[in-house]
């Protein structure tokens, strides 16, 4: 799980955007690890919420993932 774990927060730290779907962060660490399974990554991708490195951002109508501290403002 830690190199899923590593593969996301390199994908976050070196895009464009400061917020992804979860089929962003899918593509990204299955274009480096192509046999991950979608669950597995979502297992990472919560653990990296819990860690606080990600957080959730809701649009609304779908949640998005974005790195801690990046383009996101976040209420205190």
């Amino acid at each position: 799980m830690e190199d899923i774990k590593k593969a996301i927060l390199e994908f976050a730290e070196n895009s464009k955007k400061t917020k992804f779907y979860f089929k962003d962060l899918e593509k990204a660490v299955q274009k480096v690890m192509p046999d991950v399974k979608a669950r597995e990554i979502k297992k990472a991708a919560t653990a990296l919420i819990n860690e606080e490195k990600m957080i959730y951002f809701s649009t609304g109508s779908s949640t998005m993932y974005g790195l801690k501290g990046r383009g996101v403002t976040e209420d205190h």
